[in-house]
């Protein structure tokens, strides 16, 4: 059934909101048997539970897969730290994942975006389709991390298989047992190469972010190796194609709605609002989970402690109890005090200025150049993941040939 939810349903995964507004109207505490975890749908509920980390924790890992930490093989990440720990590594990568540093980004983004867009041009004077999201959305944010971390162009081959690994690795829930062969090998390589990288900065700092992480210094401590590289992973595995996916999906949401895609194009100050309403309305993740440290009683129903709690963000950013009976629909202009697009609480996306800055560029550069731009949603492909909701490949339309006159 449509309005069913199951996590591994591929036509769950195709179009999931049937089955979210069933939990939230009729289990907003659901029990899921294989694997087992309990679900919260409603936005309020999940609001709560995550600004709660005592209770409910993430160092048991984000998915309903158990011992994830244990089976990755990894110390565990910021992601899957609660505080205090958690608070004294965020306060440390912060003070080198500055939004200035971010922000001195903005012209190299821009220029990047702009040969992306001169390169779907050249494929549609070719005759050959455009794929907005594998040309453009995709790897931008590639791009974008690579520089960031410092990774020169004699390298970036080698950065490509390592996102595309640890991507996989995000989509599949950090089960390892998605990863083989090569995929396996990318993720060592990708470690054992930034090992190098960190030691090297540590003797001779450069202007990149890991040499800024490598110094940053609060109250006498420091990052250690493991904190730089843990970052570094997840930055890659959790920043890539979430951002991309916002930048396809915004587009995608557009093409539905021509009077509100020419409102943008006519007034690129609306686009930063619009992209959270794209985040709510197709959130790139759509499912993180947490541990409970205790009994919880939600809606009648227990959640003992000890057990795996899956927030499903994609429903409560559309809960009609906190956006109102129009929450299905896409609003550019709609006012959203508070969403669950980029998490809450101390687990609030680190990386959310990086992400909106580079979908903020990206549509206005596209808009610009191309106002009628498109997708076709039936030659589409979307990925196949329980926690995440995205695109393989997505053909472009409204794609000229020749760009604009007087653009570029």
């Amino acid at each position: 059934m449509a309005d069913v939810y199951d996590p591994f349903d591929p036509g769950f995964q195709a179009d999931p909101y049937p089955a979210y507004r069933r939990l939230r109207d009729e289990e907003p505490v659901h029990r899921h048997d294989d694997p087992p975890f309990w679900a919260l749908s409603r936005f309020d509920d999940i609001w709560a539970a995550t600004r709660d980390a005592a209770t409910f924790s993430s160092a048991q890992g984000l998915t309903f897969y158990p011992d994830e930490i244990g089976t990755l093989g990894l110390a565990p990440t910021i992601v899957m730290l609660d505080p205090p720990r958690h608070a004294v590594l965020r306060r440390l990568i912060s003070h080198g994942f500055t939004p200035r540093r971010v922000a001195a980004l903005e012209g190299l983004l821009r220029e990047f975006v702009r040969s992306r867009i001169a390169l779907m041009e050249r494929k549609a004077a070719d005759g050959e389709a455009p794929d907005l999201h594998r040309d453009f959305s995709s790897p931008l944010p590639t791009f974008a991390l690579a520089h960031l971390l410092g990774v020169p162009e004699a390298d970036r081959s080698r950065f490509d298989p390592w996102v595309s690994a640890l991507t996989t690795l995000q989509d599949d829930g950090s089960d390892l047992k998605a990863l083989k062969g090569d995929a396996v090998g990318a993720v060592a390589e990708m470690f054992g190469y930034f090992t190098d990288v960190i030691a090297a900065r540590r003797a001779d700092p450069s202007d990149d972010l890991i040499s800024a992480l490598t110094a940053a210094e609060v109250d006498g401590e420091r990052l250690t190796d493991w904190d730089v590289l843990g970052f570094c992973f997840v930055m890659v595995a959790g920043g890539n194609d979430t951002t991309g996916n916002l930048i396809s999906h915004g587009v995608a949401l557009l093409d539905g709605d021509h009077a509100q895609r020419e409102r943008l194009a006519a007034d690129p100050s609306l686009i930063p609002n619009a992209l959270v309403e794209f985040l709510r309305l197709e959130g790139s993740v759509q499912a993180l989970g947490r541990t409970t440290t205790r009994p919880v009683t939600l809606h009648g129903t227990r959640i003992p402690e000890g057990e795996k709690v899956m927030m499903l963000f994609g429903s409560a950013n559309r809960d009609e109890r906190e956006f109102g009976p129009s929450a299905h629909e896409l609003d550019v202009t709609r006012k959203i005090p508070r969403h669950l697009g980029f998490s809450s609480g101390v687990h609030f996306c680190i990386g959310s200025h990086l992400a909106k800055l580079q979908a903020r560029v990206a549509l206005e550069e596209l808009l610009q150049a191309h106002p009628d731009i498109g997708v076709d949603l039936e030659n589409s492909e979307r990925i196949a993941s329980p926690f995440n909701r995205g695109w393989a490949s997505l053909p472009a339309t409204g794609i000229d040939a020749q760009p604009m006159c007087g653009y570029r």
